[in-house]
């Protein structure tokens, strides 16, 4: 029995001894993905299946409570407190879900609720102290919340609760959002409702309200709402005229305790896994940095090969999960960018040869007027400087290794409605730099294309997010020449064809995502400015070690790629594993 289970004893030796395989492979069930969420349904859907708790053969039956709810029913409209409810249909053998233990019995919730009503309709003068206003937005499945609720006036309150007016014990039910997710109350503070809250008066007579609660949160009304939502002309809200006709199996009064005992008892052991879970996972977080960091705190090649030796024989332990695996993969980008990931060749012509070659067709262009001459950058000078270069690098500022006859610009500003047969648009949920791109749907008029020529495409340029995804990357197929792009992507031209793949693994680092981060503005969206994208820091290898970092990065990922996959694998396993046990007691 798992360590964790012990936290509820009871309920572990029960399950033990009627579900073995459930208990047996526990751990596995609640850590598969979404694991202690598919426990929680499966505890509620033994619960209204009479299998969460033993049956007592001297408990009154469940026929017995629904003739006293029947009963106090009546009492009530005989003394005009409540209309008589509108006949419901018997409910017909083969619409019974399953069956139900002896004493047990199907009902329609209209003939348990002595009102099914909502909130308001008309929204009502808030004010900034007074009786509460409650919408679905204060109702979460287990209290109402005052803590950020609205209130209106007394007079107002009063007309409200005239018709609707929710007491201790009475369900809060969701009609719009999470369909029909049920809150009890359990305050007597006064509250109004608006209408986006479905309000179930249950009978005073009997204490059923805390059953009705959970059954009214099980996999079986789940069902029933979806149904609901599929069927109706209300796809997106809970119809008053449907509640009614939900099905719920109704225990005995006696049962029902000891199952809403039962059920709290396993939530908290559910509560005990999520924070078991929780912590488990900040502690390997921690573990996956500690490591992780180790690597790439390595100032030497031969001191990140010994570094390399020690988390090997961890890493068991932290690639066990998708974050972990992202980790590594970051780790590994840091380390190419300072030079630690391909020996250093001294026969390679250094960077600043490439860099000179830049400089000088600058400026023939500008001697010959293709462009114009260039603000001065500011230098880089040692205190700017994150971590020490190998020999043949250089430090530069990000636009020195840039095309000068196609700087890095935005697009389009105002693209205007969709035009047919016009010029293909580009946006950033077009970009991906794993996945061939398609055709862009979207398109705009050539005249508005006319005012952008700038930023037209001819096909392999790099294309980045500026506004809102920031540093989503991209690269024009050769398909996209001829199309133009949105303000919220910025166009990347190195300035020599050999630059482009590592440009691109450039932009794919953290480093160069927190330079940029640091010259984010917050406007409406997140948005970068291009100025200083142009003055970033950015470190220069050799062109030859550039081709062989690129190349050693790809197949380091390509083994990133293939650890995810069988982790995937893994994990469906797993889900396949849990869903077969959950289904064989179910």
């Amino acid at each position: 029995m798992s360590a964790v289970m012990e936290v509820c004893e009871s309920s572990a030796k029960y399950l033990s001894a009627l579900h073995p395989p459930l208990v047996k492979h526990f751990n596995l069930i609640a850590t598969a993905p979404d694991g202690v969420a598919r426990l929680r349904e499966l505890i509620l859907a033994l619960a209204v299946r009479g299998r969460l708790v033993q049956q007592d053969p001297s408990d009154e039956p469940a026929s017995k409570l629904l003739k006293k709810i029947h009963a106090e029913k009546s009492l009530l409209v005989a003394e005009g407190k409540r209309k008589s409810d509108k006949p419901l249909a018997d409910i017909a053998e083969d619409e019974m879900p399953f069956g139900l233990p002896p004493g047990w019995q199907w009902a329609q919730l209209g003939k348990i609720t002595t009102q099914v009503t909502d909130g308001t309709h008309h929204t009502p003068k808030y004010l900034q102290s007074g009786v509460a206003f409650i919408s679905v937005k204060d109702i979460d499945g287990k209290t109402v919340s005052f803590a950020d609720c609205k209130f209106i006036s007394v007079e107002e309150h009063r007309q409200i609760n005239a018709r609707c007016c929710p007491e201790r014990g009475d369900l809060l039910l969701c009609r719009i959002g999470t369909l029909g997710r049920p809150t009890l109350v359990d305050t007597d503070r006064p509250f109004s409702l608006f209408v986006s809250v479905g309000l179930l008066k249950l009978p005073k007579s009997c204490n059923i309200s805390s059953y009705f609660h959970l059954a009214m949160k099980s996999p079986l009304l789940v069902a029933q709402y979806d149904a609901i939502k599929a069927g109706g002309s209300h796809t997106n809200k809970l119809n008053l005229g449907d509640i009614p006709r939900l099905l719920l199996p109704i225990p005995p009064l006696g049962e029902q305790s000891r199952i809403v005992a039962r059920v709290e008892e396993l939530m908290r052991l559910c509560d005990a896994l999520e924070a078991k879970g929780q912590l488990e996972a900040a502690q390997h977080a921690q573990l996956v940095q500690t490591l992780l960091g180790a690597l790439t705190a390595s100032t030497s090649p031969e001191e990140l090969a010994e570094n390399w030796r020690h988390v090997a024989t961890h890493f068991d332990l932290l690639l066990d999960r998708p974050e972990a695996i992202d980790a590594l993969e970051q780790t590994i980008l840091q380390l190419a960018l300072r030079g630690l990931l391909v020996p250093q060749d001294p026969t390679d012509e250094p960077a600043s040869a490439l860099l000179q070659k830049i400089r000088a067709e600058k400026d023939r262009l500008i001697s010959e007027d293709k462009i114009k001459r260039d603000k001065p950058m500011s230098s880089v000078v040692d205190a700017d400087v994150p971590f020490l270069l190998p020999s043949g690098w250089t430090w530069v500022r990000f636009d020195e290794l840039i095309h000068p006859l196609k700087p890095i610009a935005y697009g389009v500003l105002v693209p205007g409605p969709d035009v047919e047969a016009g010029v293909p648009f580009v946006r950033i949920a077009d970009l991906s730099i794993d996945m061939p791109a398609p055709l862009p749907e979207k398109s705009i008029g050539h005249d508005i294309d006319r005012q952008f020529q700038r930023t037209r495409l001819e096909g392999g340029e790099i294309l980045m997010g500026v506004v809102g995804s920031i540093g989503k990357l991209g690269v024009a197929p050769p398909t996209w020449a001829g199309a133009n792009i949105a303000r919220a992507i910025c166009r990347i031209v190195p300035a020599d064809s050999g630059l482009k793949d590592f440009v691109l693994f450039l932009l794919q680092t953290d480093f160069m995502h927190k330079n940029f981060a640091g010259d984010t503005r917050t406007l409406a969206q997140p948005t970068l400015n291009i100025g200083l994208i142009r003055q970033a820091l950015t470190p220069v290898p050799p062109p030859a070690e550039q081709a062989r970092i690129v190349a050693r990065v790809e197949s380091l990922r390509g083994v990133c790629a293939e650890l995810r996959q069988r982790l995937a694998v893994g994990q469906t396993t797993k889900t396949y594993l849990a869903e077969a046990l959950i289904g064989e007691v179910t």
